[in-house]
């Protein structure tokens, strides 16, 4: 066997603290007191993780009762994410989105119905050929009620399903909204060839399946 040398032992010690207070810190967001965002002109916010978010920004801009969807990071312990940090892993932040909707046109507990419906629920940290800690499944609550209604759905899924359901359950904290290249994504390049290959039909699949959930089209 060989001999650690000296600097990798020190590289070594240090990589474990450091993975260590990661550890601390993303405890302390998961355990953190629950940020509920107040409505602005009548609308509400919710916030979600499943997979890659130009995938998920395409799906619920297709529900009925929905202005907007904005691309970001939530869920890690480090500020000012960016896409190349994220990817690391080191963060803690998953690819996520700022759902920006009417409750009096489609409730929360439709939007957690929408995200159920639109995935894989068991596949872990990931959807689809999409892998890692930043693509992992999260639903993020404001307050009791919503966090009861997750609870509720989610154990639901799992029995109907007779499996474990990978979405983790976080109080929102922060959303750190994406780079701008990053917005309307699938809109602005439907050309791409993951967009093509996954995301549309990710999100016809998706259509498919709820259609009475999908705004009215020209």
């Amino acid at each position: 066997m060989k001999k650690l040398t000296p600097l990798f032992l020190i590289f070594l010690i240090f990589s474990c603290q450091n993975s260590a207070q990661n550890n601390i810190k993303q405890n302390a967001f998961i355990n953190a007191k629950p940020v509920e965002v107040k409505l602005q002109n009548g609308k509400a916010k919710a916030y979600f993780s499943s997979g890659c978010f130009w995938c998920v920004e395409a799906i619920y801009e297709s529900v009925n009762g929905v202005s907007e969807v904005i691309n970001g990071y939530s869920g890690g312990h480090t500020n000012n994410p960016t896409y190349e940090a994220s990817n690391t892993g080191r963060t803690g932040h998953a690819e996520s989105v700022e759902v920006i909707y009417d409750p009096k046109i489609v409730s929360f507990s439709t939007l957690v119905d929408v995200y159920f419906g639109s995935q894989n629920p068991t596949q872990v940290n990931g959807q689809g050929p999409d892998h890692g800690t930043q693509y992992r499944s999260i639903i993020f609550y404001q307050n009791e009620e919503q966090k009861k209604i997750i609870e509720a759905k989610k154990t639901a899924l799992s029995k109907k399903l007779n499996a474990e359901v990978a979405a983790e359950i976080y109080p929102f904290q922060k959303f750190w909204k994406a780079e701008d290249y990053h917005q309307n994504y699938e809109k602005l390049h439907p050309e791409n060839r993951y967009i093509q290959g996954v995301s549309i039909p990710r999100l016809n699949k998706f259509k498919a399946k709820f259609p009475e959930l999908l705004k009215d089209m020209p």
